[in-house]
């Protein structure tokens, strides 16, 4: 009997088949591919700060200034809301861009010029980092400019703007200037002509598009400055006694050099 159980076992381990057992492989977790992080090199602060900057002048172009919000703009420029206030308080500073930061650039390179140098010569120097700010991003410049022109809140935040660089030139040229005759006054007189002709050939540029060298019409139009300020600075002789001092001011389209020749011939005629 124990033959015939053996026998039989013998024969269905012989004719069966193996049945194949499937094991799912396990597959490993997907694992995201790393974000690139931008902000954490200045170069990448710069593209981030640029890239929400263009992305609300556009939709500030295409659909006003108050109609467009901060997440629009955030998620125009492919981040988050925390992101942009990172960069920006609100959306009238992403008009700006950059400012705060270049103004300290130029605190800095003023608190640190040579105290030998010519004044007019580091601030011309200054003046062209304020200006590269602008050439840098030469499309952001233009809608801004477009921009400024339409939104009267924004134009007196670009004219707040200007009048701290000018403030800050002026205190730079007050220290330059200090006990000499005059210098308070000649400070003052100074940097407002800097930041006018920093502003003038600004203009210009934006009005061609972007096409004219503006650096070197910058640095043109502050030699004309340094020309005109060479002259003496210093008390104004009070008239003496007798004589008579009339000033006049005469609004009038003539040109300028009508107007001198003018006052020269009437002049002329006193003497």
């Amino acid at each position: 009997m124990a033959d015939t159980c053996a026998a039989i076992v013998t024969a269905l381990s012989a004719t069966s088949k193996p049945v194949p057992v499937y094991i799912p492989a396990m597959s490993e977790p997907a694992t995201p591919a790393p974000r690139t992080r931008y902000g954490r090199t200045p170069h990448g602060r710069r593209k981030v700060r640029s890239a929400l900057a263009l992305a609300a002048m556009e939709l500030f172009a295409a659909q006003g200034f108050e109609a467009t919000t901060v997440d629009q703009i955030a998620e125009a420029a492919g981040v988050g809301r925390r992101t942009f206030f990172r960069y920006f308080r609100s959306k009238e500073d992403v008009v700006f861009p950059g400012h705060d930061e270049r103004l300290a650039e130029v605190v800095e390179r003023l608190d640190a010029a040579d105290p030998a140098a010519d004044p007019m010569a580091v601030l011309g120097r200054t003046a062209e980092v304020v200006l590269e700010m602008y050439l840098a991003e030469p499309e952001v410049s233009l809608k801004r400019s477009e921009l400024t022109r339409e939104v009267p809140s924004l134009r007196d935040k670009e004219i707040t703007s200007i009048d701290r660089y000018q403030r800050v030139f002026a205190r730079y040229l007050r220290d330059r200037f200090s006990g000499q005759p005059g210098g308070d006054l000649r400070a003052a007189v100074v940097a407002a002509a800097v930041v006018a002709a920093h502003n003038h050939v600004l203009r210009q540029w934006l009005k061609s598009g972007g096409a004219l060298d503006a650096m070197q019409m910058l640095r043109d139009a502050l030699q004309q400055v340094a020309g005109a300020m060479s002259g003496q600075w210093g008390e104004v002789p009070a008239a003496e006694a007798g004589e008579n001092v009339v000033v006049g001011v005469v609004r009038t389209a003539a040109p300028a050099g009508v107007v001198l020749k003018h006052l020269e011939e009437a002049l002329r005629d006193l003497c």
